[in-house]
């Protein structure tokens, strides 16, 4: 049965962009669409409206009812996001260690980018192997941390500005258990700590994971799995192009260290299911025009708004859908599933951890719309019966379902 929780709607949504405006966006884009971003766009316009059917839920103190449409549950939806993010997150917490995390971002250069467009799931997945093995290796080096470590990875492939910009957010234990040069864990292995502060050097990581990815890059086109793309066809061949990107430095940013697991927590709360663009960013959706707030990195975090013609929005947002079937939050080193439970384990008992937290606190969902107790916006009652409401088909324009206000 769903949730008849109240929440404060913002004025605009990217769905009201979708029902306005979809039939100009797939007569200009629609031959260019795969398969998931078409029914991501279905999704997302259907998503609490009359075609996934709801529920009338009927306060038994005062009589008023509530109609409550169904969500659509899309990842990439900005409204479906809230129950899967709790779910993942009171999981993970059990996982954390009470070590000093590090958050280290790869980002792709413009070329590689220009790969992904015709290439996604084959270019990302290169990009997580590249991020994570590099992390691996150069912890493992006996003359930096000489320790197998855990990472948790997310990939998002947006701008604030909604363009393509495909990037790794890793979270890294600033520690791990000892190894040999092969990441292999010793047999009796004791926890070694980064210094407070301090994870890799950047250069390293930067030269390693350039290496790791063209070495990836050039595997998948030697085994023909890369389908022609602006960028390949630029070049006079991949050797031309793998020279080329051999020749600038790739973007490794380690920022400042989290702190304990609380800190961590906070972090994953905001950033690892979200999704490119929040509807809280948007502004105003009017004569073909969608308005929207970004920060501006480039010019001291600012906010600005920024203005696109309606169809030029839509094709910014669907180039984020991700393939189907595609993960995109992984975890490695001590952290991968396989022996998960056993080298946590290992962990806790060299760190003296006793005790495992059972879910996130309060304080690490700041910024997470806590869920209320439903209650009848008329009375304060708590008394409910709920009567189903089956799904009407819908028999108008493609993705032009009416916004639920309820």
């Amino acid at each position: 049965m769903m949730s008849t929780i109240s929440i404060d709607r913002p004025a605009w949504e990217v769905a009201d962009v979708i029902r306005r405006y979809s039939g100009a966006f797939l007569k200009r884009f629609g031959s260019s669409l795969s398969g998931t971003q078409r029914k991501a766009l279905r999704d997302l316009a259907a998503c609490r409206t009359a075609i996934l059917g709801g529920h009338v839920q009927r306060c038994l103190d005062c009589g008023q009812e509530r109609i409550a449409y169904n969500s659509c549950r899309n990842r990439h939806c900005p409204k479906c996001q809230a129950l899967a993010r709790a779910t993942w997150l009171e999981r993970e917490a059990t996982y954390l260690l009470p070590v000093e995390y590090h958050h280290v971002v790869f980002t792709l250069p413009q070329e590689v980018a220009e790969l992904a467009r015709t290439n996604p799931a084959l270019v990302y997945d290169r990009l997580f192997q590249a991020a994570a093995g590099t992390l691996r290796e150069v912890a493992a080096n006996p003359r930096r941390l000489g320790a197998a470590i855990g990472v948790l990875a997310v990939l998002h492939t947006w701008g604030q500005n909604l363009h393509h910009h495909p990037h790794l957010h890793c979270v890294v234990t600033g520690g791990g258990l000892s190894c040999n040069a092969q990441g292999r864990v010793d047999a009796s292995p004791r926890w070694r700590s980064c210094r407070p502060g301090f994870f890799l050097p950047v250069r390293i990581l930067s030269q390693v994971f350039r290496g790791k990815f063209l070495a990836l890059l050039r595997e998948a086109f030697n085994h023909g799995q890369l389908i022609g793309t602006h960028a390949l066809e630029a070049a006079s061949n991949l050797s031309a192009l793998i020279t080329r990107l051999s020749a600038k430095p790739w973007v490794v940013y380690v920022k400042p260290p989290f702190g304990g697991p609380t800190q961590v927590l906070k972090y994953l709360a905001r950033y690892t299911h979200r999704v490119a663009l929040s509807n809280r960013r948007l502004i105003a959706v009017e004569d073909g025009r969608v308005t929207f707030r970004y920060k501006d990195y480039a010019d001291d975090h600012r906010t600005k708004q920024m203005t696109l013609d309606a169809t030029e929005f839509l094709r910014r947002f669907v180039q984020h859908v991700l393939p189907k079937g595609f993960v995109k939050i992984r975890h490695f080193g001590l952290l991968a599933n396989r022996r998960r439970a056993e080298w946590l384990a290992v962990c806790r008992r060299l760190l003296f951890v006793a005790v495992v937290p059972s879910r996130p606190s309060s304080e690490s969902n700041e910024g997470v719309e806590p869920a209320k107790p439903p209650h009848c916006p008329h009375c304060g009652g708590c008394r409910f019966t709920y009567r189903e409401l089956a799904a009407e088909p819908h028999t108008g324009p493609a993705f032009s379902a009416p916004r639920d206000t309820s």
